[in-house]
């Protein structure tokens, strides 16, 4: 009795979870964004601002801050900015530090 109990239960399980899958397969080019506008769905297939059609992208220097802190860079900011390059400085265990982070899409570390 034990064992035919286990079988189905163990049955229910698997069609339960064939049922559940392509649901969540369907779902993943929806995203669920929170944020101070409250609460929306995000369609990435409609994502039509990702590209920006006047040319490439420069280095967005909110992108540069957010690098250079995740790199250890504390007190990060912006001290110089050219057509080519930004220049971040801030602290880290050793003491005064920067980092230069070249003005194209990505904001590549030179």
């Amino acid at each position: 009795m034990h064992k035919s109990l286990q079988f189905v239960l163990i049955g229910l399980a698997s069609m339960s979870g064939l049922t559940i899958a392509p649901t969540i397969a369907a779902a993943q080019d929806m995203e669920l964004r929170i944020g101070p506008g409250g609460v929306g769905v995000y369609d990435r297939d409609r994502d039509y601002d990702r590209y920006d059609r006047r040319g490439p992208r420069r280095c967005d220097p909110d992108d540069a801050l957010d690098i250079a802190r995740s790199e250890g860079l504390r007190r990060a900011r912006i001290v110089r900015m050219s057509p080519r390059s930004i220049v971040v400085e801030g602290m880290t265990r050793r003491g005064p530090d920067r980092m230069v982070f070249a003005n194209r899409r990505g904001c590549p570390e030179i």
